[in-house]
């Protein structure tokens, strides 16, 4: 399939690899000539420098006879235009805008995109899938990454092994001896940086980041096997009044258990807006890093404490001084990936990525139809990919245990009609089963063949 990706940064540089990983034909535009030349040097991909929008430089990308086009430049309003032109100038038959600002989102300007006005068929919020992810962090507190799968019926975690974790040092195969009613499948392991699917002989280490997919009923159960507490989420702080933080607090305050937040915000007129669009969430204007303000939002007492605003710096130490002051759970967006490493060594519980969670719902809607959910773990290093079985699947009709799966890919669930289940090497995969699986990134092709779900494929 031929794709156009507009906008070189972070997230057009990380679908660019994903697709052009899997044998399509990409091309990036971007302004700026030094995120193309990275590009196309470090990728099989081709590369216009020039204005997305501009028809000129749509022609040099090959426009007239590209299947797709992703506009994920850095301003709205290009994205938009870029759409526009693609579909009235090429016809461009899909076209992906990612876009910031939510005026452009109210469900009062719906009617926009509609393809006679502003033809764009799928619009990404980052800020809403942030928030969201924002949200499932919170679900899971002990979890430093979690996702949800078949319909909310299965969940991905991402659990730190500590040395209280009863479970080290055991073969994650006698684990199903161990807990044979549990629902839960070990599908991935980060240790000492490297990301691997592992074997059944292989044991856990204290120190090793694993990701578990369970039956969202055993999640409770399955963070309890791995040593972590699970502690009801009363009382939230948030550091961060704007789009995204006051989204997670409007959310909180619609849920039936109620959720008593917080809201620190620095710039008074954000602090304002927060506190008129919030009925029962006190908002406090002042910055997150005094320690007295901390204190009166009672963030010792807090159950969590999630810092939202939109420099990586501030987020992470409102995090740590949120730790030293009492609080258990502490949660901060980052947007630079080269941080990441520190937020072990700083305490940070969790982290929200912004462009993981952009790229996971534009890759979502790339693998449209059979493909139901795509979740981009780390720093593209893998892929969790919920799909419903075709007849010309090479898996249909076949045990888990007679399909030939590449090193890097496991099983973490399949539904069959209704019933979430654990995968086992007996358990037969047939035409109209939801999979999910684990993929490390270079396994992703041969996953989309087993699958019979290739782009090209629709």
């Amino acid at each position: 399939m031929k794709v156009i990706i507009c906008g070189a940064g972070q997230v057009g540089w990380q679908i660019a690899r994903h697709l052009s990983g899997e044998r399509n034909d990409v091309t990036v535009v971007d302004q700026d000539p030094e995120l193309v030349r990275r590009a196309t040097d470090s990728l099989d991909v081709q590369g216009v420098a020039g204005f997305a929008s501009y028809p000129d430089i749509l022609e040099r990308a090959g426009a007239r006879d590209a299947d797709m086009i992703i506009a994920a430049t850095h301003s709205d309003e290009v994205n938009m235009v870029t759409c526009q032109v693609a579909h009235s100038v090429f016809g461009i038959n899909r076209k992906i805008a990612r876009l910031r600002s939510q005026s452009y989102l109210y469900a009062i300007y719906s009617d926009l995109y509609r393809r006679e006005h502003m033809p764009i068929d799928v619009v990404i919020s980052p800020e809403r899938e942030v928030a969201a992810a924002a949200l499932q962090r919170l679900s899971a507190p002990a979890a430093f990454d979690t996702e949800r799968f078949m319909d909310g019926q299965a969940q991905l975690l991402g659990i730190l092994i500590e040395e209280e974790c009863p479970v080290v040092h055991t073969p994650l195969r006698q684990l199903t001896d161990l807990f044979s009613t549990l629902r839960a499948v070990v599908v991935g392991v980060r240790r000492e940086g490297v990301l691997f699917a592992p074997n059944a002989g292989d044991q856990l280490f204290v120190g090793d980041e694993c990701y578990v997919f369970a039956h969202a009923d055993d999640v409770p159960r399955t963070m309890e096997v791995f040593g972590k507490r699970i502690a009801k989420q009363e009382r939230v702080v948030m550091v961060g009044g704007g789009n995204v933080g006051l989204a997670v607090a409007s959310e909180l305050e619609s849920r039936a258990n109620r959720v008593r937040a917080k809201v620190i915000e620095k710039d008074r007129k954000r602090a304002e807006i927060a506190a008129e669009a919030l009925e029962r969430t006190i908002v406090l204007h002042g910055d997150g890093l005094d320690v007295a303000l901390l204190t009166e939002a009672g963030v010792s007492r807090a159950d969590a404490m999630l810092a939202v605003t939109d420099d990586d710096k501030t987020n992470m130490l409102a995090a740590v001084r949120a730790k030293s002051e009492g609080c258990p759970y502490a949660i901060a967006l980052i947007n630079d990936p080269t941080l990441v490493p520190l937020m072990g060594p700083l305490g940070i519980d969790a982290y929200i990525n912004p462009r993981a969670t952009t790229v996971s719902s534009i890759l979502r809607h790339i693998r449209h139809g059979r493909v139901r959910a795509v979740y981009s773990i780390g720093d593209a290093e893998a892929e969790v990919i919920e799909a419903e079985v075709l007849s010309t699947s090479p898996m249909a009709g076949k045990r888990i245990a007679d399909i030939d799966f590449p090193e890097g890919v496991l099983v973490g669930a399949v539904r069959k009609g209704g019933t979430v289940t654990r995968p086992l090497g007996s358990t037969r995969i047939d035409e109209g089963d939801v999979i999910a699986l684990f993929a490390l990134t270079k396994d992703v092709p041969e996953v989309e063949r087993l699958m019979q779900v290739s782009i090209d494929f629709f």
